[in-house]
């Protein structure tokens, strides 16, 4: 893991397209980044702006971060602050954007992919629409795609499959997970990544979903006892950049930027390729533990029966649901991009 890292750091740190450093304008740009617990802030974010852009810019290239929970912003109002300009440039998780506009979700429906491989193809088959959509409505230009790790289900309680979530209070954040969760009788409820902690501990829910190594990473294992891997989706990111602040670059900056977030993308599927593993090891007690926490969750059980009915629900109710928001039009051009990398139709009338 260490050979991995150092490897990948040095490839951060090349000029791209033999862009020389005395080419550059000396520029501070204003970067929104992701809560500050969660790694894929802490280990891939935050070390591109303040090691790999520096380094591979000879310096020119500076920016000042922000966190979305320092500044107490609203993971929902994130594109919007983009928009207008209040950064230059931001991250944020694709499926919170969907109150605006549910398409965003459409490479990261709940349940559907359930590894990386896939959830990484069927974001790269969507990305063409996700690039037309931030410009054409956002003003925004699509730089790279990042994830997270899968978003299973966290309870305070033993849990011994799917049948064990009914009647079940389960911290959601995005509409796919609410039409999943509904679906296998539970009930689910909205709240923020930051609230979560204390609503567990206060049994204000019993059950919360989030990734395997987010969960370690931000106190998780303190407040909960069991781990149901679901994969209700991967918390896909995006990273952007205000288009004004785009277009006021020079061209060698915006070839600049145009071959770091290519590595920062990779860096991502890595990073979290690795990481996944690692924090299962951490949750279950089990070595080697290198990123995360020690500790003993147990792991429920997923049947056969289960995997069946979670594969009904997902086709019959949660990509049904979807379609039914986005609209036929959406739903088709879904169906040729996603759809069609992994054999899956939603409905168009």
């Amino acid at each position: 893991m260490k050979h991995l890292l150092a490897g990948l750091l040095a490839t951060f740190a090349i000029a791209p397209f033999g862009i020389a450093h005395a080419e550059l304008q000396e520029q501070n740009f204003r970067a929104l980044l992701h809560h500050t617990p969660v790694p894929q802030s802490k280990d891939v974010e935050v070390p591109f702006w303040t090691e790999t852009i520096p380094q591979a810019s000879g310096g020119k290239i500076t920016a000042a971060m922000t966190f979305t929970d320092q500044a107490g912003l609203a993971d929902a109002d994130l594109l919007r602050y983009l928009k207008i300009g209040a950064f230059d440039f931001a991250s944020f998780d694709l499926s919170k954007m969907a109150g605006d506009d549910p398409r965003f979700e459409g490479c990261d429906i709940a349940g559907l992919t359930s590894d990386l491989e896939s959830a990484r193809a069927v974001c790269d088959a969507y990305r063409p629409v996700l690039a037309r959509m931030l410009e054409e409505q956002w003003n925004a230009k699509l730089l790279a795609i990042g994830t997270a790790p899968p978003q299973a289900v966290w309870c305070r309680t033993e849990i011994n499959g799917l049948a064990d979530l009914e009647g079940k209070k389960i911290r959601v954040f995005n509409r796919t997970m609410n039409d999943f969760v509904k679906a296998v009788g539970a009930i689910p409820i909205n709240i923020s990544f930051a609230e979560v902690v204390p609503a567990l501990q206060q049994g204000v829910v019993d059950c919360g979903v989030t990734g395997n190594a987010v969960g370690n990473a931000a106190g998780w294992t303190e407040v909960t006892s069991t781990i149901l891997p679901l994969a209700l989706g991967w918390s896909i990111n995006i990273h952007a950049v205000n288009l004004d602040a785009w277009n006021r670059l020079d061209a060698e900056t915006q070839a600049f930027f145009e071959g770091q977030f290519p590595v920062l993308e990779e860096r991502f599927w890595t990073f979290f390729a690795e990481a996944v593993a690692d924090a299962d090891n951490c949750n279950f007690g089990r070595e080697p533990c290198r990123m995360g926490n020690p500790a003993n969750m147990t792991l429920a059980p997923f049947s056969d029966e289960d995997r069946q009915r979670y594969a009904e629900i997902l086709e019959n109710v949660v990509i049904s649901g979807w379609a039914e928001r986005v609209g036929p039009a959406a739903a088709a051009e879904w169906n040729d991009t996603v759809g069609k990398a992994l054999g899956l139709t939603a409905p168009t009338e």
